[in-house]
């Protein structure tokens, strides 16, 4: 691509679904009861998400989606940060705004007047940690290509879009228009790929994109990259996809990460703590950690550490985003 040619204002900004989520801890006979697809994301329509809200157990709100947390990590850990999303005029979108302000990111996407609502998404947690969600995309799945700030975009380092949003029509066109700015911009493209399903619907474009040279940064993790590739075998998977992009990041859950860029491969083990108690936002903020690393051009091994790092601290505590103080953490461990 080519180099960029003014001075970034932002180290990332990033396009993603914004929605609230709610999480609740539950027994595994009510996932059975509701029959829900147990540690995996499923779409749902309003109807759904009012039904499985009135079965929840008491619950906690906290603002997410899967770029947005990303974003709070990196925040969290001292880069500067934009969002692009969409949420409607009603009062879980001024609390998602207010969230992201307060975090430190700036976000000005115009809130959408009228119906459907700000998005949510239902987690159940099981005691294992494990979280199976069920989202309602809400107004997150109607942003339009007008609603960019194409300025914004191209005074940004780096451009971090999220998989769970190709699905829906409207934001996959803003987020193809973006892609096109940052590339106009000599800016790079970090791509989550977020879920199998997202491959099973769209994957010959997240393909296309990977053989057009479009994406610079890929974030995915073992079941991901199978689906992506067409290859169970992880060793076979990544080598489908290394000499593809600039810099492969796989992760492996309790088995640790990969990395590959420009032929250098490193690997990290996974941080171990006392208990896991929800693995809500674990991948989210392990790019986090990573594009911290690699923003400042630090090793690639370090860039992982970081990244396995800040997955340890998300997954210690309930909800998506980082509680501890970041930098500090970081500044101990590594």
């Amino acid at each position: 691509m080519t180099e960029a040619t003014n001075e970034a204002r932002y180290d990332v900004i990033a396009i993603g679904n914004a929605v609230v989520d709610v999480i609740a801890s539950c027994e595994e006979e009510l996932i059975e009861e509701l029959e829900l697809n147990r540690g995996g994301m499923t779409l749902v329509d309003e109807a759904r998400a009012d039904e499985l809200y009135g079965a929840m157990p008491p619950a906690r709100e906290i603002s997410g989606g899967s770029a947005a947390n990303t974003l709070a990590g990196l925040s969290t850990l001292g880069l500067q940060c934009a969002f692009i999303g969409q949420v409607a005029d009603d009062q879980l979108g001024k609390v998602f705004r207010h969230d992201m302000r307060a975090t430190g990111i700036d976000f000005d996407t115009p809130a959408r007047n009228g119906e459907p609502a700000t998005g949510r998404v239902l987690i159940f947690v099981t005691p294992d940690g494990e979280r199976t969600m069920n989202t309602f995309l809400g107004a997150g799945q109607y942003l339009p290509a007008s609603a960019l700030d194409e300025e914004l975009i191209a005074s940004a380092s780096i451009l971090y879009l999220e998989g769970y949003l190709w699905d829906p029509e409207e934001p996959r066109r803003a987020m193809r228009r973006a892609i096109e700015v940052a590339r106009e911009a000599g800016r790079k493209i970090a791509f989550t790929a977020s879920e199998s399903f997202v491959i099973d619907r769209h994957g010959d474009d997240f393909r296309d994109m990977i053989e057009a040279g479009l994406i610079d940064i890929l974030f995915v993790n073992e079941s991901e990259l199978a689906t992506l590739t067409g290859e169970d075998d992880f060793e076979a998977g990544l080598a489908a996809v290394a000499g593809k992009v600039p810099v492969l990041v796989a992760t492996r859950s309790e088995k640790g990460a990969i990395a590959i860029a420009n032929g250098e491969r490193a690997e990290v083990a996974a941080v171990p703590i006392e208990k896991v108690v929800d693995t809500t936002g674990a991948g989210d903020q392990f790019a986090a950690g990573f594009l911290s690393g690699h923003a400042k051009a630090e090793p690639l091994t370090q860039c992982l550490k970081r990244g396995a790092i800040a997955a340890a601290e998300v997954i210690s505590h309930y909800g998506p985003r980082p509680e501890a103080d970041m930098k500090a953490m970081m500044e101990e461990r590594l």
